[in-house]
């Protein structure tokens, strides 16, 4: 059998292994460790004493996870850290549970390239290329839908920023304290800038002023516009007509977003016009070939 094959085959081993190491009658306990949590000084529950497990696989890899997905993301261009662009979006996965994900669709990737190099039996260069495109493909598809649903975060925040600016400044002429207008907004509201504003709420709850939250989701946002209105905000107790302020605030979110989404417009517009470009080059470069050839064979035939 050939090295990859051998591959295969201890993958799969190692996989039936794990699975078998949940099966209550497969991987059953001795009866002093069924009993031992149940004793007095003892603490309760599932002992970790079991060397495979999918609890042990998990805290062997985590640190080897989070060097290679970092090292990785950093050698292909990315460079905020994946804890961050995970509570920019609230997902549930801290950036340990996401590298292990990314490295378990990497290896699924490379059992997967390695069974069918096996049957295929390529050549030795091909069949290395998809050895290790395979994993890196994968590695790119679970960074890539991190970073586009970060991306789709902070467009999103930048569209819905001007409507909560504006309202943020009624609240506040009306007469509420700047912590009861955010409170309000993030339970009135269901937009991205409404979970963040439940976040917000939640941090002063647990002790930082108002001022300090702001700046933390400023911070975690990553939003331009965003650093502006904290700005503004920070003179919550100092300025006397903070509502003209936050008014004007808002206007110029609304042109910095106003002129992005002129961009993105005027990007694919010129996106447009690059098949119609190269349909217009391929039949000309082939007419122009034509004659070319029929000048270079007369030429070698003299």
């Amino acid at each position: 059998m050939n090295p990859i094959g051998l591959a295969v085959v201890a993958l799969a081993l190692v996989g039936t292994v794990l699975v078998l190491a949940e099966v209550p009658w497969f991987a059953r306990r001795p009866m002093a460790e069924r009993l031992g949590g149940h004793l007095p000084g003892r603490r309760s529950g599932r002992p970790t004493t079991t060397v495979w497990s999918t609890e042990s696989l998990r805290d062997a890899l985590t640190p080897l996870a989070g060097v290679l997905g970092a090292r990785g993301a950093r050698l292909l261009g990315v460079r905020e850290d994946a804890e961050r662009r995970l509570r920019r979006i609230h997902a549930g996965d801290d950036a340990a549970g996401f590298r292990i994900r990314q490295l378990g669709w990497a290896t699924a990737a490379l059992a997967a390239a390695a069974v069918v190099v096996t049957a295929a039996t390529p050549g030795p260069f091909i069949g290395l290329g998809v050895l290790a495109g395979a994993p890196l493909l994968a590695f790119l598809v679970v960074e890539d839908r991190l970073a586009r649903a970060s991306r789709d975060w902070q467009r999103r925040t930048l569209a819905e920023l001007p409507v909560v600016v504006e309202q943020l400044g009624m609240l506040l002429g009306a007469g509420y304290s700047l912590g009861s207008a955010l409170d309000r907004l993030a339970t009135r509201g269901n937009g991205v800038v409404s979970a963040d504003l439940g976040r917000l709420v939640q941090r002063m709850q647990q002790g930082l002023t108002e001022i300090a939250a702001l700046r933390e989701w400023a911070d975690l946002a990553g939003v331009d516009a965003l650093d502006r209105l904290v700005g503004v905000l920070a003179l919550n107790r100092d300025a006397g007509d903070l509502g003209r302020l936050i008014a004007e605030e808002a206007r110029s979110i609304r042109r910095d977003s106003q002129r992005d989404l002129v961009e993105a417009i005027e990007r694919r517009n010129q996106q447009v016009w690059i098949p119609v470009t190269v349909a217009t080059l391929l039949p000309g470069v082939t007419f122009m070939a034509v004659p070319f050839v029929e000048a270079l064979s007369l030429f070698t035939g003299s």
